[in-house]
């Protein structure tokens, strides 16, 4: 029977780190300061926003919330945007994405100062996670991700490692930070001829593509290390991840609870983000 290894216990030390740390700042005069930018009152962003506030107000991070009207233009969405670039008194911005249709993401990504870009959505952050550069934001998900092995003990280099999901958002980095710390990573999309056969060459398997329960026990190798990302609802009305835990937990060696799990660390490395922008602006 697998150790589920929940997100808490992580965060929770990560989160005791951070007030220490801006204790400090403050005590010299800083205040880093977080600004969030929705549009609309799409449910799963008003979730993530209320959870990021709260870690944020735990640990000493200032918010701004700037909410936007769900058919506001493209150039009047800029125009925000870059009032937040220019205020000196934001250190991170959080864009609540999927922006609505008529909000060109392609275009959006070159204007976010990169510099508070804290959950990489600039190309310029992107290249910096590839390049393994600390200087960049990594996206905060996958970097959960890695907190947790960590946090745990988890053998990352030399281990094979799958990834299931290839989305900006979650599959592409984490593949992407697993192969920086030098593990074998195979990673599985849509296209993919069998990917239970991927997900059973994993020592360290990363699901993360919103499918109910999708990964079940004969997906995994014996012993493995089973992160679930997914955030699912399913016909019951009940949240649950992308692999079928109680299944899947008689054969792996760990695995995280959904909830309870990943999305617990996030919002922590969102504020630990917002730090490391506010000390290399003020460097």
């Amino acid at each position: 029977m697998a150790k589920i290894i929940k997100g808490k216990p992580v965060a929770d030390k990560i989160t005791e780190e951070l007030a220490k740390e801006i204790e400090q700042l403050r005590e010299n005069g800083g205040k880093p300061k977080l600004a969030t930018l929705r549009v609309g009152e799409r449910g799963d962003d008003i979730a993530y926003e209320k959870g990021a506030t709260n870690r944020m107000k735990k640990v000493g991070v200032e918010v701004e919330s700037l909410v936007l009207d769900q058919y506001i233009t493209q150039n009047d969405f800029i125009l925000e945007l870059e009032k937040l670039n220019n205020d000196d008194s934001v250190n991170g911005i959080l864009i609540f994405r999927p922006l609505p249709k008529q909000i060109d993401e392609s275009v959006i990504k070159y204007i976010i100062d990169p510099e508070k870009d804290i959950d990489c959505f600039s190309p310029l952050n992107v290249g910096k996670m590839a390049e393994g550069d600390p200087t960049g934001f990594n996206p905060c998900t996958p970097t959960a991700v890695m907190e947790i092995l960590d946090f745990y003990g988890v053998e990352i280099k030399g281990a094979d490692a799958s990834v299931i999901g290839s989305s900006m958002v979650v599959g592409k980095p984490a593949a992407m930070l697993l192969l920086n710390q030098k593990a074998t990573v195979t990673v599985a999309h849509s296209k993919t001829k069998d990917t239970a056969e991927v997900a059973r060459n994993g020592e360290i398997l990363v699901v993360g593509v919103g499918v109910p329960r999708m990964v079940k026990k004969d997906w995994i190798s014996e012993g493995a290390v089973v992160i679930d990302v997914g955030i699912n609802v399913d016909e019951e009305g009940n949240m649950c991840g992308d692999v079928d835990f109680d299944n899947v937990q008689e054969k792996a060696s760990m695995i995280t609870p959904v909830p309870g799990g990943v999305g617990s660390v996030t919002t922590t490395i969102l504020a630990k983000h917002v730090v490391k922008a506010y000390k290399q602006q003020n460097q």
